[in-house]
């Protein structure tokens, strides 16, 4: 995380606090995304625990890289068996259709405003908007995204600034404008935050 970033961050003394006792989350790097698009569908409506162990069995049944290809011919009882859904097979099905079809890569979408990004991911049935953003955040690694629809974000900026009260996501929304324009780097820090207490 670069030092614009940090200063702009600490100018809030909340996440001042947070920078100084966290690490911010971070994730392995994606090649093309396309194995990251997966891995949100496979946690969407998941506990962080039980995603993980889904996408391990998942991943598990693939000999070298998550692929459109080799998700199109996997063995859609195999994915059931590893913890996918009926419907989360299609969904992923869906994914991989659209990267054979569409560039969906960072390259591709490189000239795309992230309202194009997600108005582009969520034409796959299946892709909806949260995970369209954590797209941006963690394979297109835009600077600005606050991903609302996330419950650990949501949960975090309610635990860090209202006493664990509930919020309203307009009232998340003021509290970020802090942020701008490094509203990643602080959801990042929320998240290492959130999951250190949980």
């Amino acid at each position: 995380m670069d030092d614009d970033a940090k200063s702009v961050l600490r100018r809030d003394p909340v996440m001042a606090r947070i920078i100084d006792e966290r690490e911010p989350y971070v994730e392995p790097e994606w090649d093309d995304g396309f194995e990251r698009l997966v891995v949100s569908i496979i946690n969407q409506q998941l506990s962080t625990a039980s995603a993980a162990a889904v996408k391990e069995r998942v991943f598990a049944l693939f000999d070298g890289p998550v692929t459109p290809e080799a998700v199109l011919a996997a063995d859609e009882e195999a994915l059931r068996e590893a913890g996918l859904s009926y419907t989360k097979v299609e969904y992923a099905r869906n994914a991989a259709e659209a990267f054979l079809e569409r560039d969906l890569t960072p390259e591709g979408l490189a000239d795309h405003t992230d309202e194009e990004v997600i108005a582009e991911l969520t034409r796959i049935k299946g892709v909806g908007e949260w995970t369209a953003r954590m797209y941006l955040l963690f394979v297109l690694e835009r600077e600005d995204v606050l991903p609302l629809g996330d419950l650990a974000v949501r949960r975090g900026i309610e635990r860090l600034y209202g006493d664990g009260e509930e919020l309203t996501r307009e009232e998340m929304r003021e509290i970020a404008e802090a942020w701008r324009p490094h509203r990643s780097a602080a959801t990042k820090y929320i998240w290492a935050d959130y999951e250190a207490d949980d």
